[in-house]
């Protein structure tokens, strides 16, 4: 059911309200009080919450209960500082972001290597750690890129949500109209980020292995790779603890795998590429949203999981 124009105007200025608030704190104060409110939404007996352990239960079946409760309250804390760090986005500045960075040199190298050969490359990511930062950092520190979306129910949101991560000069693109737009950037050698990490419906997805569980996963990315011989760079903007800083961690390219037959090639790359995802959560679990529905799309003939 279509929202009214009240619920769109009452859900709009609840969230600028909150952003304003935020934002008007200073950054310290904003992220504690953001980490504050993801602690209190963890002790909620909410759907978002039984998802999270529902989600851990089956990605790591050989942890106990009590683990993944650790595991899903360090999520929650990282959605807390993430709603924190974006409500300063209007106000920061490049130095300040120079000062917050630090990048993975080793994924650096493979990004300057494709660079010079002229390559279009995809950000392969997802929602790990601090995904608003990596592409608003890269865009003030680097160069603007284009990155995919998908608009949430909300246009004022949206457009609200929207201006303050192009501040830079990042170019959002509706993934309901992308492929022509996308296929556009990579063969100008430019950079396309991607969010791969959400359940997708199976006419636009592929069932591929992720933590040893079928999930229905984009295919799109694969398809663009594949047409225009993109280099795709896993990258992920993670909060380290020990530096107090977010960290740039780009893993090596995952090579492209060709049969000649395009389905299979297909197949066979999205499941790399959600291997590629795989491998990142698992080095930062606690940074991962497990509150969405990742399985919720089940082959024909499987049962719910939710």
């Amino acid at each position: 059911m279509a929202k009214t124009n009240f619920q769109i105007s009452a859900e709009y200025w609840v969230a600028r309200t909150l952003l304003t608030l935020y934002g008007a704190l200073p950054r310290p104060l904003a992220i504690g009080l953001g980490r504050s409110l993801g602690r209190v939404a963890y002790l909620l007996p909410t759907r978002l919450r039984r998802t999270g352990l529902r989600n851990l239960e089956i990605a790591f079946p050989e942890l106990s209960l009590t683990e993944r409760k650790r595991l899903l309250r360090g999520s929650f804390d990282s959605l807390g500082r993430l709603l924190g760090e974006f409500s300063q986005f209007p106000r920061l500045t490049r130095e300040r972001l120079r000062q917050m960075i630090d990048y993975d040199r080793v994924g650096l190298a493979h990004l300057r290597s494709a660079e010079a050969e002229h390559r279009g490359v995809i950000f392969l990511t997802g929602h790990l750690g601090a995904w608003e930062i990596l592409s608003f950092g890269w865009s003030a520190l680097e160069y603007p890129l284009s990155f995919l979306v998908r608009p949430i129910d909300n246009p004022r949101i949206e457009e609200l949500i929207e201006s303050r991560r192009t501040r830079f000069g990042n170019i959002a693109i509706d993934k309901k109209m992308a492929a022509r737009a996308a296929l556009k950037v990579l063969r100008e050698g430019k950079t396309l980020g991607i969010l791969s990490d959400l359940n997708t419906q199976e006419r636009e997805g592929v069932f591929v292995r992720f933590f040893g569980k079928l999930a229905c996963t984009n295919a799109g990315i694969a398809t663009l790779a594949l047409k225009t011989n993109a280099m795709v760079i896993p990258t992920v903007a993670i909060w380290d603890r020990k530096r107090k800083k977010y960290f740039f961690h780009g893993d090596p390219p995952v090579e492209l795998v060709r049969t000649g037959d395009h389905v299979r090639d297909v197949e066979l790359n999205t499941a790399r590429f959600a291997a590629a995802m795989e491998r990142m959560i698992r080095l930062y679990p606690d940074q991962w949203m497990w509150i969405h529905r990742r399985w919720k799309t089940r082959p024909p003939g499987e049962p719910e999981l939710y």
